[in-house]
């Protein structure tokens, strides 16, 4: 006996199943490219509201009356200084430069941006795991190892003492930057490029390379900025993905 064909629609089950399932990867393919793409957004500040961020102040932690340390005041992002904290980024970034415009209104002190943040409170039950680029006035460019590390040219002479250096809590993780007077006077503005691909990462301040470095442990994190005692003013923080590093 000669088997009957089945039904057409029932042959056409396994390429209907066969279709569904290469749709449902495709969909997945595309919403991890639009994800993707939501995480290079661009501006990383809005000028508007403090949108896509949020603030670390452990301070707070037993005292959440306390004011903010971030605001946005006038069209830009203001590091009030106090409490001490980090206003990191929601979203995670790799590949990309920072432009950012900032000065220090009154009295000049510290602040900070901090690159692959990860892991919060990492150093000092205060400091995300991260790479900081200084903005501490007559210090700009300086990195600062917080729980990762990067190599640099001459590093003996730019972080002292090898068997001194680390990047936990009382090591040597500070590496000098390269340039002196790069700043401009204090109230006046100053930008700060930041070029972070791979594993290396490359710092200006007014049009002056002042660090560069390589070996990063980290390649990919969120942004933060510091309250670290001295109020500070960013009238643009923009973030844009890149393809290379500017040589």
């Amino acid at each position: 006996m000669v088997d009957e064909p089945l039904p057409p629609q029932v042959c056409h089950k396994p390429n209907f199943a066969m279709r569904f399932f290469a749709s449902i990867c495709f969909l997945y393919v595309l919403l991890s490219a639009s994800s993707a793409i939501q995480a290079q957004r661009l501006p990383i500040f809005n000028g508007k509201d403090l949108s896509g961020w949020h603030a670390d102040v452990p301070e707070k932690d037993e005292n959440p009356e306390l004011g903010p340390s971030f605001v946005v005041r006038d069209g830009m992002l203001v590091s009030l200084g106090r409490p001490l904290g980090h206003l990191i980024t929601d979203d995670i970034y790799e590949n990309y430069r920072i432009t950012a415009d900032y000065r220090f209104p009154g009295e000049t002190g510290n602040c900070g941006i901090l690159v692959h943040a990860s892991t919060p409170r990492a150093l000092y039950d205060m400091f995300p795991k991260s790479i900081e680029v200084q903005m501490m006035h007559e210090n700009a460019g300086d990195f600062w190892c917080i729980v990762e590390d990067i190599t640099v040219e001459n590093m003996v002479e730019r972080r002292g003492k090898k068997e001194d250096w680390g990047i936990t809590e009382g090591k040597n993780r500070r590496i000098l930057n390269l340039t002196d007077g790069s700043e401009n006077p204090p109230g006046e503005w100053n930008q700060m490029v930041i070029e972070c691909f791979e594993d290396r990462i490359k710092v200006w301040v007014n049009g002056d390379l002042v660090n560069e470095g390589f070996n990063a442990t980290a390649v990919r994190g969120q942004v933060a900025i510091q309250a670290e005692g001295a109020e500070v003013e960013f009238k643009q923080l923009i973030l844009e993905p890149i393809e290379g590093i500017t040589k």
